[in-house]
């Protein structure tokens, strides 16, 4: 079974024990596009209890807000199949910007005037095959237009973090967006910052990991809202972003952004949004290391080989090739597809081990002696053990 077949099949047992169940939201907006959905879900008005009661096997990730997760049989990838079942609800008050403060259940047509644009506002009966729209979702659909569902200032004041969705969603589904909807997310761009840094990264992730990452990029600069979540960054480099390949990752995308503020800001920033250790090392890594395999024709081999045998070697020709260094970069890939393994990392000649069984006290000097044998050795000017054991005694 598929996770589309198994969200067919919750519809139909919710709608056969009574209740009225509907897909929801941006399942049903990629649906119409043709496209395949990350998630499904589904909106009923079954309670939280009565769903609880009607699946065998159910989590209660949201139960406050009337959402229980409905697990199913494991999937063609063996993963177990999920669904989330919502009961449709009103939204009290959002003081903290995220979340409502109180929900109250209510009907369809309720549901869909909470939601935050008018194309994540459809629902669909899959049993029926009918589209139901309360909010003039197909035809901004049909127009490519993003547009916020009623206020678009009430909108984004229940949560910020839409502002960020809007850039998103419009630069993935190249949508224009709505002349009310665009003024608001600009006037209210700094506010942005009472989101958490976790959901900031996360939108930015999906931005910048997209290959339509130069127009979300774009639209974070319209929608003034680098001062908020990047004020070290002047302005976005759309050429070097547009060099990328479709599918490069989103330190990769990231580190383009930040190549002007250096290694160390870069480091900050990225702690700031809490990205992961590995995002933050390889970006900082690409920031400090942009120039390093500038000219690699003309560097020698202790200049070129710890750049061609790190781990994000990949990362960094594809930025080389972004900024033009194409003559570099296949100069680099030729290397690493003609030159064997051992000669590009030889096991080192001398360890720090090696240095105290020759009577060297540990301390800083020990770094400045290893690199120095490393350099002469991928140099070709020390090849044995014996020599380097002699270059140490001087």
């Amino acid at each position: 079974m598929t996770e589309r077949e198994f969200a067919i099949d919750v519809v139909r047992r919710l709608q056969d024990a009574g209740f009225r169940a509907l897909w929801a939201g941006g399942c049903v907006r990629d649906e119409l596009l043709g496209l395949e959905p990350q998630d499904y879900d589904v909106a009923s008005d079954a309670t939280p209890e009565q769903v609880m009661a009607l699946f065998r096997r159910c989590v209660a990730v949201g139960a406050a807000f009337g959402v229980v997760e409905v697990l199913g049989p494991r999937g063609p990838d063996g993963e177990w199949l999920k669904v989330q079942v919502a009961t449709f609800r009103n939204d009290g008050t959002y003081t903290d910007g995220r979340r409502p403060d109180t929900v109250t259940f209510s009907s369809p047509e309720e549901d869909a005037q909470r939601r935050d644009f008018t194309i994540n506002g459809l629902f669909f009966d899959p049993v029926r095959n009918d589209v139901i729209d309360y909010v003039g979702g197909q035809d901004d659909l049909k127009a490519k237009v993003l547009r916020a569902i009623g206020d678009p200032v009430a909108r984004f004041t229940e949560d910020k973090l839409r502002i960020l969705r809007a850039v998103r969603i419009a630069a993935r589904f190249e949508l224009a967006i709505d002349p009310a909807t665009r003024a608001a997310a600009k006037a209210m761009a700094a506010q942005v910052r009472a989101v958490s840094a976790e959901r900031i990264a996360e939108e930015l992730r999906k931005i910048l990991a997209h290959r339509h990452r130069v127009r979300g990029a774009e639209l974070l600069a319209d929608f003034d809202l680098l001062t908020p979540i990047l004020p070290e960054v002047e302005r976005i480099d759309s050429k070097l972003l547009a060099g990328l390949s479709v599918d490069a990752p989103f330190p990769l995308a990231f580190a383009t952004l930040l190549l002007p503020v250096g290694k160390a800001v870069a480091g900050k920033i990225a702690r700031r949004l809490k990205l992961s250790n590995d995002e933050k090392d390889r970006i900082e890594w690409l920031v400090a290391n942009r120039s390093g395999l500038w000219n690699a024709s003309a560097l020698r081999p202790s200049g070129r080989h710890p750049f061609l045998t790190h781990p994000g070697i990949g990362d960094l020709l594809a930025l080389m090739r972004a900024e033009g260094r194409f003559e570099d970069a296949e100069h680099c890939s030729h290397l690493l597809r003609t030159t064997p393994p051992d000669v590009l990392d030889p096991p080192p000649l001398l360890t720090g081990n090696d240095l105290v069984a020759m009577g060297w006290k540990p301390g800083p000097k020990f770094k400045t002696i290893l690199d120095e044998i490393r350099r002469k050795q991928l140099d070709g000017e020390l090849t044995t053990r014996a020599e380097a054991e002699a270059f140490v005694r001087g």
